[in-house]
């Protein structure tokens, strides 16, 4: 087997978007799913196009409430490329006799990507239902070298007949943000017409997001090589534009269609607009081969940075393919872009496109290697810290009070309400009120200033997000005796966003946040001593100096506990449940639909306390404790891993990440089944449909350093 190859045989309906996921071509500016080009969304397939940073906001009707969601949009479709043998007589409007999988017998079919060159190859010979035999290749890029360009050959050869062939290359705006099942029956139209042209062997296509007012411009070269007597044909309707072109070929003569896309939006720098843009870049750029070669050199620089070798050639190959994933996301392109890094990549529309806190897993990766990258995402973040400070001005605090789940602007794009498919009711949504979101900021500062040594960013953007993340975490302690304490969060865990005897949501002391909090005041105060106080008064400083000493942190039974009040709560019956349900790592789903709530119990979905020995290891998180006041030893360590392993149902492909992290450290020998699950959770799609609406860019990036630093 070839580590550098991802092979998939035949055609499988309900493996095709898990397929076209996993396929996914980008180059940090703009990807587009492994769709096939002649498909568009019917269920089974799903052509999706995302451009970094580029959101829309729409009204939905959400259980008798106005809600308004921001989605990275489905920009429109360039794949669009077909063919058809025309029988004569046929003037060529036949219905249904364009090349489609489900319409033709396949007789052989193989896709394959190239993850060394960025490359996706397509191999098929189809039978028509008047048993013509064609033999056909698809190869496609997204240019890794120029970010506004992708290229798509395709190559026929009819195999037992001869006659009049008809290619058909469009670009097509009636796309729609509908890629994920439970967001369906909410608003999704998010693109508005502009205009479409054909002129000259071009075509172009110019829309808008309905809101944010984003313009879009696409434009294609279609060219056709091969065969005797081409006739050009182009048409424009509103949302589709089309070149289509007929020749007459004979038996196992080869005909070469080469179609060169170039994409540009008005958010984009040195242009004067985007239409004129994406016109000139097409008619200027190269041959497929020649954006083929630059192509494949930009890849081969970037592996040189980034490749993370292995013994094991599967295990290879799964590496391979995460870190071209987290590439295709976070290529040097972004670094001169303003987008954040989405929870589900460019790849799907799952969270729809937004900023959670995956960065923290990528951010060890990719600190060392791309530091550009890393900035990028950094500046993202001080970008919005006028949007952060005012959210937190708004609850009461002070400094920023960045968003659980971030987009265009930083506002807090969390949905009040959720969809449980299981019960089919919408619930209330509380999990952006987890504010460890800003600590997992401030660790990635910490991170990239210590794989650069750069003072200057730590006295400049640097330390005025670890300043103003300090000053809210600050705002949101209370004195309580000779304790800080937090009230009214949610950790990392999740499943717990409240009491069962409190109407309020939130818990109190999450010991993630107020350990994460210790750990940052620290490092604010070691920045002081880099880079100066400039701008922080004394009293900040003693009240951050502190809480780096007397933040709270809750045992109960020799361990950590996960929040105050957790050693109350019932312990679940696993076993019953496992017998029950098979698969409950959505235990939280499976628990509502029985009127039931995981805040009753001790269960967790990912890691919550051992999310503290992932990121500061076993020294660092005992420095932090004693630091604290409290006694801490190795016994202390193994009891609490071992607790919470045992009440931890694993409902996010973070957590097999997080828990084989620790027992690397701690327990070699117990790490390989979080090992293996880390590294299958999106190749073999452990989460069960999930990929298939974008990968899970934190634990793609997280496997590939567990395996780094094993």
């Amino acid at each position: 087997m070839d580590p550098w190859l991802l092979t998939y045989d035949g055609y499988d309906p309900a493996q095709e978007g898990l397929r076209e996921s996993l396929t996914t071509l980008g180059n940090g500016y703009f990807a587009t799913r492994g769709a096939v080009p002649e498909a568009r969304a019917d269920g089974v397939h799903y052509p999706g196009t995302y451009v970094a940073g580029c959101y829309d906001r729409l009204v939905s009707r959400v259980a008798g409430r106005t809600v308004d969601n921001e989605d990275l949009v489905n920009v429109p479709n360039w794949l669009p490329l077909t063919f058809r043998a025309v029988d004569t007589g046929d003037d060529g409007d036949g219905d249904g006799d364009w090349f489609a999988p489900e319409r033709t017998e396949i007789l052989t079919g193989r896709r394959f990507l190239d993850m060394r060159a960025g490359v996706l190859t397509r191999l098929l010979r189809v039978r028509d239902p008047q048993g013509r035999i064609t033999r056909v290749e698809q190869r496609r890029l997204v240019s890794m070298d120029d970010p506004h360009l992708a290229a798509l050959r395709m190559t026929i050869v009819p195999e037992n007949w001869s006659g009049t062939l008809q290619v058909r290359s469009a670009l097509d705006r009636r796309v729609t943000n509908s890629g994920v099942a439970r967001y369906r029956g909410l608003a999704d139209r998010h693109l508005v017409p502009i205009r479409s042209h054909a002129s000259h062997g071009v075509i172009e296509l110019l829309t808008r997001t309905a809101t944010s007012r984003v313009e879009i411009a696409l434009a294609a070269r279609t060219t056709l090589t091969g065969g005797r007597g081409q006739v050009v044909s182009e048409a424009s309707e509103e949302g589709w534009v089309s070149d289509e072109r007929t020749v007459e070929v004979a038996t196992g003569e080869e005909v070469v269609v080469e179609k060169v896309v170039a994409l540009y939006t008005s958010r984009d720098r040195a242009i004067a607009e985007c239409e004129a843009a994406a016109r000139t870049a097409v008619v200027r750029a190269g041959s497929f081969e020649a954006l083929l070669k630059r192509h494949v050199r930009a890849w081969d620089r970037l592996w040189q940075r980034a490749h993370v070798p292995a013994e094991d050639v599967d295990v290879q190959q799964i590496l391979n393919l995460y870190v071209f994933h987290l590439l295709q996301t976070t290529s040097p392109h972004l670094a001169e872009l303003d987008a954040g890094l989405p929870a589900r990549g460019l790849h799907g529309e799952a969270y729809r496109g937004h900023v959670f806190w995956d960065e923290l897993f990528a951010f060890p990766f990719l600190a060392p290697r791309f530091p550009e990258v890393t900035r990028a995402l950094l500046r993202y973040r001080w970008r919005r810290l006028p949007e952060a400070r005012w959210a937190a001005r708004v609850a009461g605090h002070t400094g920023a009070m960045f968003p659980w789940q971030s987009g265009s602007d930083g506002r807090e794009e969390t949905p009040r309400l959720h969809l449980n498919p299981r019960s089919g009711r919408w619930l209330p949504d509380h999990s952006h009120l987890q504010r460890h979101v800003g600590l997992a900021i401030a660790h990635n500062v910490w991170q990239h200033y210590l794989a650069t040594k750069d003072t200057a960013f730590l006295a400049g953007f640097g330390g005025e997000l670890l300043v103003e993340i300090a000053r809210f975490s600050a705002s949101l302690a209370v004195r309580e005796g000779d304790r800080y304490a937090v009230r009214g969060v949610m950790g990392p865990d999740e499943y717990h966003d409240g009491y069962p005897d409190r109407a309020e949501p939130g818990l109190d002391n999450n010991a993630y946040t107020n350990v994460m909090t210790a750990w940052l005041m620290r490092r604010v105060l070691d920045t002081i001593s880099l880079v100066g106080a400039e701008g922080v008064s004394r009293e900040e400083i003693d009240r951050f100096t502190g809480m780096a000493g007397r933040m709270r942190v809750d045992f109960h039974d020799g361990v950590i506990s996960q929040f105050e009040g957790y050693e109350a709560l019932r312990e679940l019956d696993w076993a019953a449940y496992r017998e029950k349900y098979g698969d409950i790592r959505r235990l939280d789903r499976i628990l509502e639909a029985e009127g039931d709530t995981p805040n009753r119990y001790k269960a967790s979905k990912q890691a919550d306390v051992l999310m503290l020995f992932h990121l500061l290891g076993e020294d660092g998180l005992t420095e932090v404790l004693t630091g604290l006041g409290y006694e801490w030893d190795p016994a202390m360590t193994a009891r609490t891993v071992d607790y919470y392993l045992a009440r931890t149902c694993h409902g996010s492909t973070l957590s097999a990440v997080v828990h084989a992290g620790v027992l690397a450290r701690l327990r070699p020998g117990a790490s390989h089944p979080f090992l293996v699950e880390a590294l299958n959770s999106d190749v073999r799609d452990l989460q069960g449909g999930t990929t298939a609406e974008g990968i899970h860019l934190g634990a793609m990036a997280g496997a590939a350093v567990l395996f780094e630093t094993s």
